[in-house]
């Protein structure tokens, strides 16, 4: 995938049935993604409220704006191209073709099945378009409690993700770089979420990290919920809704390198299709949505942003 930002990104191939793929070159994603481990359910509350007092913004986008608007430039770039390295269906488009403000607080990621401007993907006429958007030229962080509250698509072949990527990306590769992936989700997994780490020694397929499930057969896509990850020197715990479902030190490594005491960039991206999620099919309806409610960093007043 072609993105207009000096750094390579990649993301997940994620999970065992996933074949580990490479980075491509200029400044792309190759989209590779975590073997998911089946995680814990629901556990106690993440560590932070206790501590919200100590906290200050480093990052906030509440989405306030016009309908129809784009996101803030200042805050997001938009990535464009596709991404043969997941077989990935969708071309994302720039601007705010595929993601714009609603009006009332939320930003609108959308994948459609159709393609006017006559994209061209890696199999040939793309079939469906959608959005990215990273934070790469415009913010990064090292540590603090990052969290987005959205209300995830449904249907075979959707894949929502919330993630970051190491700033130094462009000068270490992937997956020394380092990625924490606060969520994914795939659409044959309805009630499913998977938080994982990838370095290296433990990329692609060999992912460390664990998935999250809501009580009652409920789906992630009838309600909006809070997908965070509280993370410090050498630790990083994920959470929904304030549940904590793993945390993650470098005892979990094996003795491979922690890369995460540094700097990292925000993504926000819907996949349509690919190895891990698999293609649409004909249950699958279109439109679908990733709606944003806010995008949160705060890091704690003792310990200012990197």
């Amino acid at each position: 995938m072609t993105v207009h930002t000096p750094t390579r990104h990649v993301r997940r191939l994620s999970r065992k049935r996933r074949a580990a793929l490479g980075a491509i070159s200029l400044a792309c994603c190759c989209a590779v993604a975590a073997a998911l481990p089946s995680g814990a359910s629901a556990s106690p509350e993440a560590p932070r409220s206790a501590d919200k007092k100590a906290s200050a913004a480093a990052f906030a986008d509440e989405f306030d704006g016009p309908a129809g608007s784009p996101v803030d430039s200042s805050k997001w770039q938009t990535e464009t191209g596709d991404n043969v390295n997941n077989h990935e269906r969708q071309y994302y488009t720039p601007g705010g073709d595929n993601a714009q403000l609603d009006g009332e607080g939320h930003l609108v990621i959308t994948a459609r099945k159709e393609n006017p401007s006559n994209y061209q993907c890696w199999y040939g006429t793309c079939e469906y378009t959608s959005s990215r958007l990273n934070t790469a030229n415009t913010f990064t962080q090292t540590y603090g409690h990052v969290e987005a509250k959205m209300k995830i698509p449904r249907g075979q072949g959707m894949w929502p993700a919330f993630w970051m990527l190491g700033a130094d990306m462009g000068d270490v590769g992937w997956p020394a770089s380092g990625e924490i992936d606060i969520m994914e989700n795939v659409g044959f997994e309805p009630g499913t979420v998977h938080g994982t780490l990838h370095g290296p020694g433990y990329s692609g397929g060999g992912g460390i990290g664990a998935d999250y499930s809501l009580p009652g057969g409920e789906d992630f896509a009838d309600d909006f919920h809070t997908f965070a990850v509280d993370w410090a020197p050498d630790s990083i715990t994920w959470s929904v809704d304030g549940n904590v479902f793993q945390t993650r030190t470098p005892a979990d490594l094996d003795g491979k390198e922690w890369v995460f005491d540094k700097p990292f960039f925000l993504i926000l991206n819907l996949a349509v299709g690919g190895d891990w999620p698999g293609d649409p099919d004909g249950g699958t309806t279109f439109p679908q949505e990733l709606v944003v409610d806010h995008v949160r960093v705060e890091t704690d007043d003792a310990a200012p942003p990197a």
